[in-house]
Order: C-alpha cells, then structure tokens, then sequence
C-alpha cells in the first residue's frame, strides 16, 4: 500500500509545492497513513482544512482501503508573540 499512497501524493504534491509547502510521507500503518506536512503548510494555519480535504480525499479516491490520514508533528515550534 506505500507504493500505492507514494503514488497518490504525487498527485497532490504540485498544490503544496505551489504555495511553497511540501508532504512527506511517514508511515502507512493498518489503514492509517502518517504524513508530513513541511515548508509553508507545516505552519499553515490552514493546514489540517488542506490535510483533510485536499490529501486524504485524494488519497482516499486513490485507495479507499485507506481509513484516515494523520498529521505528525515537524517539531516547528512557531514563536509566540
């Protein structure tokens, strides 16, 4: 299923990469994929609304064994003002 989801992000990727962000895959795990979202979209304030309704509806169209996908964490702390 990782060569399948690979694929799927491909597809994907181009939207990210357009707005200066990029995905990284983590693991595929029992149905559930990790990702990582990096570069603009790992501090996007927006970033889940693109995780759920950009990546996993494509990812999901692609392969519809897939049951969710989930976000982990870069480690980007964003400063607080």
């Amino acid at each position: 299923m990782r060569g399948q989801v690979e694929e799927a992000l491909k597809k994907v990727r181009p939207y990210l990469l357009a707005d200066g962000g990029d995905i990284e895959l983590v693991d595929v795990k029992d149905g559930v994929v990790e990702v990582r979202l990096t570069g603009a979209c790992g501090s996007c304030p927006m970033s889940q609304m693109t995780l759920r309704q950009g990546v996993e509806r494509a990812l999901r169209e692609a392969i519809p064994d897939i049951k969710q996908v989930v976000a982990v964490n870069s480690g980007f702390m964003p400063p607080v003002f």
